[in-house]
This record gives C-alpha cells, structure tokens and sequence, in this order.
C-alpha cells in the first residue's frame, strides 16, 4: 500500500519483480538504474546473499509524476529467486502496489516460473492481497534465446488474470521499460481510484 507523504506532497508506490532464480529480475532493475539514475552518479542499494549472485533486494526510486498534485515516487525491489529465502520474498512483498512477474521463457525454466508464481500467490495471500486485484504484469524474458518457448504457449502456462503481458531482453533493454511503464500506470489507476 502506498505511503503518502503529506508535508512533502509525494506518494511512494512499491513494485516489486518476482520471479525465480536468474530469470532476469534483477538485470531489470539495472537496466533501469543505468539508464536513469546511475548517470547522474545515483546510487542502487543492493545486498548479496552467501550462497548466490542473486540479489537480495535492490531499492530504486524513480518520479514518474503526480497524481492530484502529489509526486508520485515508484521504489523498485527485486526477491530472491531461491526458494530458500521465502521469508525474504515475503518480507519484501509487505506493503506492495504492483508486481511484475519476470519469467525465464526457456523451456527447461517453466517448472521455476511455476513454482514462483505459485509462490507469489501464496505470499500474496499471507500479506491479504486479493491476487486478483493487485496491479500485476507478467514479462516473458530471455526471448532471444533458441530454447524459448512461442509466447502464446508461455501465456497459456503462466498468465493468472489476463494481465497485460510484455516480451523482453532485459540484458539489452529491450521491453525493460514498455514493462515499468505498463505497471506503473496500473498501479497509478489504482491510487486514482482511492
């Protein structure tokens, strides 16, 4: 839920990317970071677990306008991809506005990506999020692999409510930020709503 700031006239929203391990989340939030806030020598906080390269999370604020005369700020946060870490997953998942699943579009990654997304369902519930009702996008990463499997067939397997959907390259950029912007606008319709 967001955090509205009164005395500084500014809502912070929370997106967090979800997904399983090496799927591309955190590459994501690096594209973003080395696109926008990195060049004007910003920092990306990020702290690394023992037994991975995944990251634990990363903190990315970014002002992306206003709604009734409030800034909007959006903090991005990746999860681990391991289930190991679920009691961070959730931790992470506290006070959520959106949620951007990144799936792996291999075909020897479908069995992760269903294991993860069963797990953001059930995080999501132990948080009282109606799934349903939680702006959500579901991005088919890694498309530019031989082994990815044909978007319809991935959409049949992974999509949960018809939510929009968006193929990327993360590594390249490619779909990076067609996917914040998407869920930045439904999480934006939202606030408006409240």
């Amino acid at each position: 839920m967001s955090f509205i700031n009164f005395a500084a006239r500014e809502i912070n929203c929370k997106i967090v990317y979800y997904g399983a391990g090496l799927g591309g989340k955190t590459t994501n939030l690096q594209w973003i970071f080395d696109q926008t806030v990195g060049k004007g020598g910003g920092k990306m906080i990020s702290l690394a677990t023992e037994t991975d390269r995944t990251l634990f999370f990363d903190f990315l604020p970014l002002d992306l306008g206003t709604v009734r005369g409030f800034k909007t700020r959006f903090h991005l946060y990746t999860v681990p991809g391991q289930v190991f870490y679920d009691a961070s997953r959730r931790l992470i998942l506290r006070g959520v506005d959106g949620v951007v699943f990144v799936a792996d579009s291999q075909e020897e990654r479908m069995d992760a990506n269903l294991e993860a997304l069963e797990n953001l369902d059930a995080n999501l519930r132990e948080h009282n999020y109606d799934f349903a009702k939680v702006p959500y996008i579901l991005q088919l990463n890694k498309r530019y692999l031989p082994s990815a499997l044909p978007v319809d067939q991935l959409k049949q397997t992974l999509l949960k409510k018809g939510e929009p959907t968006l193929e990327a390259v993360a590594y390249k950029g490619v779909g990076v930020f067609e996917t914040l912007k998407e869920v930045a606008r439904l999480v934006l319709a939202e606030l408006k709503k409240g």
